[in-house]
């Protein structure tokens, strides 16, 4: 009966610590499935937090991260027709990478970015769904308690989470 019981500790202690294990790297694993690697990459740059940071108080608020990919967006709808195909969406990455920066154009100039984008799956990427899209993002990169709805320096410098206090 003792054995039974030891068991069951081990497997119930067993299945917390692999709950723990799997809570702690759930922000990475969200950013990850949400977006392609080159574009999370592409975002960890303190050179592009400073692109974004308008008031230059070291943060990003949603306000400014929504404002700079509204720049993004109306960089990628060449025509001005609020639809962005996959011509586009590829075309011009040194124009883009004037205003944020290479790695973030690179990364998210990629047709495998384009497809996470457009939510309808009809292959062009309207400003509604690109907002959305850039909404989850900051969503994602956000893991601050005590800063909820501004992204400081870890966001962009160290993996992704927010981690201010």
């Amino acid at each position: 009966m003792s054995t039974i019981r030891l068991i069951c500790r081990t497997m119930a202690a067993t299945a917390c610590a692999v709950a723990l294990g799997y809570g702690s790297g759930a922000l990475a694993d969200d950013m990850t499935s949400l977006a392609t690697g080159g574009y999370v990459s592409g975002l960890h740059s303190m050179s592009l937090m400073h692109k974004i940071d308008t008031d230059g108080d070291g943060t990003v608020s949603r306000e400014e991260w929504i404002a700079f990919q509204d720049k993004v967006y109306a960089m990628l709808d060449k025509n001005k027709d609020g639809n962005v195909d996959a011509k586009e969406f590829m075309s011009n990455k040194t124009a883009m990478a004037s205003f944020a920066t290479g790695g973030f154009s690179r990364g998210l100039q990629t047709m495998g970015e384009m497809h996470k984008i457009d939510a309808n799956g009809d292959g062009m990427v309207t400003h509604d769904e690109f907002i959305a899209y850039q909404n989850k993002v900051f969503d994602a990169m956000d893991a601050s308690t005590g800063h909820k709805g501004m992204l400081g320096a870890d966001a962009f410098g160290s993996g992704g989470a927010n981690t201010q206090h």
